[in-house]
């Protein structure tokens, strides 16, 4: 996970201060991680206008944001309330993509491309299955990268139960894929 860069909140306090410019850097800083977390997570075509509430609701509120704290994984935390309140809104069922992620290094070949296919589309299919909090855990761990204590803080709760989460979704994601 990358470390909270100071620079991040330099820029929220000139955006405070009236620089525009300063808000449209944090959000080419951090806007391509939102959107890839949110696209993982099963937000669909929605992804783009979700990614614009994110920060719409993070500029807003931006006087909950902690200094010192990843501005990212706060963000993080706001996309993924955002698509949640989207959920509810639509009552859709989400279908997650996990991008342009290799399953396997045997693609190469063409059987070992379809059978990697096939474990792809499994996998995906599976993600979308999970229960919303471990697969909220699961993306931001095994996608983004963040840590036990930036997923807890991201998702208001604590370290022990992102790591629980976690470790159900892959004991549940590894016996989905099993041949």
């Amino acid at each position: 996970m990358p470390e909270p860069q100071p620079e991040d909140a330099a820029l929220i306090t000139r955006w405070q201060a009236g620089e525009e410019a300063a808000a449209a850097e944090l959000v080419r800083r951090h806007g391509r991680p939102v959107a890839r977390f949110l696209a993982a997570a099963g937000a669909g075509e929605e992804v783009e206008d979700l990614v614009q509430e994110a920060f719409f609701r993070a500029f807003r509120h931006i006087d909950g944001y902690r200094r010192g704290a990843s501005f990212r994984t706060w963000v993080m935390a706001i996309a993924a309330n955002a698509l949640t309140d989207h959920r509810r809104r639509r009552g859709r069922r989400p279908v997650v993509a996990l991008g342009d992620h290799d399953v396997a290094d045997e693609r190469a070949d063409p059987h070992g491309e379809m059978v990697g296919g096939d474990l792809l589309r499994r996998v995906e299919a599976q993600v979308a299955l999970l229960p919303p909090m471990q697969r909220d855990v699961f993306l931001l761990r095994a996608q983004q990268g963040l840590d036990y204590d930036a997923i807890a803080r991201a998702l208001d709760t604590s370290p022990g139960a992102a790591r629980v989460h976690y470790h159900h979704a892959v004991k549940r994601l590894k016996r989905a894929v099993e041949w």
